[in-house]
């Protein structure tokens, strides 16, 4: 739960602010149905306080890690019915923002409340990003803070250049370095038993590996 800091509530000038911040999030409000309205399917964009994020094309390898998590998540969870896997398009709605992270997962319960046609979605259980030069400010800024304000449960940073991931628990309202790590294994906290080589996001001979012993496993 998010909470106003203690120093904040006893000033005198509260009720200002709290003019300030409706006239703020009123304007926010008009310019986000703007935003709902004009944005195209096939313009990967976000509204991040305000403001209309409009994405550059990925590179190769950025596309490739998210593919690679993309998969063995997938395939993982419809094997085990576990919820709904989606991906770059699928756009969240948080309080104040809309994002389009590059790989979420819903739990079963969740995934059983959202109808086809759907456009928003709700704060998903999981969330990973892939990192670029263009978006790593936002996704170790303002996605990281506001991932944790509601409540995502585990946070995943993909590093393709590094081959390195970086695993984030939800602790409180922030968020927690679990694991950072370019080999070895990585379990979800979020998607029950989902256990990966870290190689697996990064190698694709690793991810085909990967892909095949959980399909041969079967549901756990």
């Amino acid at each position: 739960m998010v909470t106003l800091p203690p120093e904040l509530l006893q000033a005198p000038e509260l009720a200002l602010y709290g003019e300030q911040i409706q006239a703020r999030l009123e304007q926010e409000r008009q310019l986000r149905d703007k935003f709902r309205s004009e944005v195209s399917a096939g313009v990967k964009a976000e509204f991040i306080n305000g403001e209309v994020i409009v994405h550059s094309p990925a590179t190769t390898r950025h596309t490739i890690v998210r593919m690679h998590l993309s998969l063995l998540l997938t395939t993982y969870a419809r094997m085990n019915r576990l919820g709904l896997v989606l991906d770059e398009k699928a756009m969240i709605s948080l309080s104040r923002n809309d994002y389009e992270p590059d790989v979420l997962f819903f739990s079963a319960p969740q995934a059983a409340r959202i109808q086809p046609g759907q456009l928003l979605f709700p704060t998903p259980d999981f969330i990973a990003e892939v990192l670029s030069a263009s978006t790593v400010d936002r996704d170790r800024g303002v996605k990281f803070r506001d991932y944790a304000a509601h409540g995502v449960p585990e946070y995943w940073l993909l590093e393709p250049e590094a081959a390195t991931l970086e695993q984030h628990e939800l602790k409180g309202s922030a968020y927690a370095l679990r694991l950072k790590a370019s080999s070895g294994h990585v379990r979800s906290l979020a998607i029950p038993g989902f256990e990966i080589p870290v190689r697996a996001l990064f190698d694709p001979e690793e991810n085909l590996a990967c892909l095949k012993q959980l399909v041969q496993a079967g549901p756990s």
